[in-house]
């Protein structure tokens, strides 16, 4: 016990920092990832192409990859990122990536008469994508979403190529210091009731939208 109370303080460092990825990758990736789905679905086929191009660049290569070229090929064109930004800014374009398909998939699922139906009440394209298809969009995407969501997760402990302090990369200093395979273990448990808190998050949100079922 002594031990772990010990080391508690530094893997709260850690831990403090996978969060703060963890949230800042969620608030840049998902608003990017709506906007990728739009764009897609634009009749601009120019837009069109190039986001394609985009979700095929992201989904189609190593995320670890992704953070290597911006922490060490973009300094060589003076474009320099300290390690978090490098890592936020790889994780939310990869993500958005992923989010974009599922929001896609989720406008796509709306059923076409709700576009008929507001295009009758004389709404614009943009006020029947906000106000009414959108909404129902939501329902439908929560089950892929948790999944990316709980990935996203795990995937913070890539950050220990760049160096960054995560919880993952503390605990394996730690192991490798005392010996001691604890530090281990209390990272997984962290892991765990994060996967914990966000399924549970997301089954209260499918019961409440499941409330609006026919």
């Amino acid at each position: 016990m002594d031990y772990l109370l010990q080391i508690g303080p530094q893997l709260w460092v850690g831990a403090k920092l996978t969060l703060g990825l963890f949230f800042i990758t969620l608030l840049l990736s998902i608003p990017f990832g709506l906007l990728l789905a739009l764009m897609r679905l634009s009749k601009i086929k120019v837009l069109e192409y190039l986001v394609n191009a985009y979700i095929w660049l992201m989904r189609g290569t190593p995320l670890m990859l992704q953070i290597f070229f911006i922490y060490f090929a973009l300094p060589m064109l003076k474009i320099r990122f300290d390690s978090f930004s490098t890592a936020a800014l790889a994780f939310a374009l990869n993500y958005a990536a992923y989010f974009a398909e599922i929001f896609r998939s989720g406008i796509q699922g709306v059923n076409k008469g709700q576009y008929e139906a507001a295009k009758t009440l004389g709404m614009s394209y943009n006020q029947t994508m906000w106000r009414v298809v959108l909404p129902q969009m939501v329902k439908k995407i929560l089950p892929p979403l948790s999944n990316e969501t709980i990935t996203l997760v795990k995937d913070t402990s890539l950050v220990y190529v760049i160096a960054l302090q995560d919880l993952m990369r503390v605990a394996y200093q730690l192991v490798q210091r005392d010996f001691d395979l604890s530090p281990f273990f209390i990272a997984a448990v962290f892991y765990l009731l994060m996967t914990l808190i966000l399924t549970w998050l997301y089954q209260k949100l499918e019961k409440y939208y499941a409330r609006y079922d026919d």
